[in-house]
C-alpha cells in the first residue's frame, strides 16, 4: 500500500512572527522556515506504518514555492521514499488556499493511487484546518480528523480522535484521509547519513498548470495586526469590588 503525506513550508515555530509595518502581512525576510509541525507528525506516522510492514512506499508532496524542496528533503531524510514538488507560485508571501491545495492533492492521488493519505490537521501559519476535509469530499473517501492514535487493520483504519467531551474511537473504510493532532507521536530527528541519502532520492517537480488547477486566491487579506498585549492585573479590596469590575469592566457577568 502506498501512503501519501502533504507537507507545508511555514515559519519555524520557534521564531517570533513579525508583522510588516504597513500591515499587509507577515514579514518573511531572513526568517527561518521549516516543515509544519503537524505535517512532521504525519510524516513520522507514515514512516512507522512502513516500518511495521503496513505500507510499501511513503510519498511526500509539497505545494508552493521552489524553496519547498528543502522541506521535502527533510521528509526524505526522516525516511520517506520519494517526493513531489508542485510549484504553484513564485512569491513566498503567497499562500495557496486549501481548496486549490485539495484539488492538486486529489489529482496526485489519482496519479499515484495511495490507500491512505495522512496530513496535519492544520498549518500553523493560517490555522485553516480545511485541506483534509476538502480532499475527502473531492475524492469521496472516508475521513478521520484530529487523530491522536492510528491503527491500520486490513481494509479499515481505527482512529482515536479528540473531541470536546474527551476521546472518540472510530473505524473507517480504506482508502481514507486522516488528519493528525500533536499527540499522535514524537517525530524523529533526521540523522546526518540519512540527510546525505535524501539528496539522492527521487524528487519530481511539476506545476499546478500540469494538473489543470487554478490556484488564483479567492480570499483577500485586508489587514494583519499584532495581538494585543496583556494588561497588568489589579488587586481588589472586597468581593463586592471584584463583582463590580467583572460586571462593568470585563463584561463577563
Amino acid at each position: 500500500m502506498k501512503v501519501l503525506v502533504p507537507v507545508k513550508r511555514v515559519i519555524d515555530y520557534n521564531v517570533k512572527v513579525r508583522v510588516k509595518a504597513d500591515g499587509s502581512g507577515v514579514d518573511l525576510a531572513n526568517v527561518k522556515m521549516s516543515m509544519n509541525p503537524f505535517d512532521e507528525i504525519a510524516v513520522e506516522e507514515e514512516i512507522r506504518l512502513k516500518e511495521a510492514g503496513k505500507a510499501d512506499e511513503v510519498i511526500v508532496v509539497s505545494i508552493g514555492v521552489k524553496q519547498s524542496q528543502e522541506t521535502l528533503r527533510t521528509a526524505l531524510a526522516m525516511g520517506a521514499d520519494r517526493a513531489i514538488l508542485i510549484e504553484a507560485c513564485d512569491d513566498v508571501h503567497t499562500d495557496i488556499e486549501p481548496l486549490a491545495v485539495a484539488k492538486l492533492l486529489a489529482a496526485v492521488v489519482k496519479d499515484e493511487g495511495p490507500g491512505l493519505v495522512i496530513c496535519g490537521k492544520q498549518a500553523i501559519d493560517n490555522d485553516m484546518n480545511a485541506t483534509g476535509q476538502m480532499l475527502s469530499a473531492l475524492l469521496g473517501w472516508s475521513q478521520a480528523t484530529f487523530a491522536s492514535e492510528l491503527a491500520v487493520e486490513g481494509d479499515h483504519a481505527v482512529v482515536t480522535r479528540e473531541i470536546d467531551g474527551g476521546m472518540q474511537t472510530i473505524r473507517v473504510q480504506m482508502p481514507t484521509i486522516v488528519t493528525v493532532d500533536l499527540r499522535l507521536n514524537e517525530p524523529r530527528y533526521a540523522s546526518l547519513p540519512n540527510i546525505m541519502k535524501a539528496k539522492k532520492k527521487q524528487l519530481d517537480e511539476k506545476t499546478a498548470a500540469e494538473y489543470g488547477v487554478d490556484v488564483t486566491p479567492r480570499l483577500s487579506i485586508l489587514k494583519t495586526t499584532e495581538p494585543q498585549g496583556r494588561k497588568a492585573g489589579v488587586k481588589v479590596g472586597s468581593v463586592a469590588e471584584l463583582i463590580e469590575k467583572l460586571k462593568d469592566e470585563a463584561g463577563v457577568l
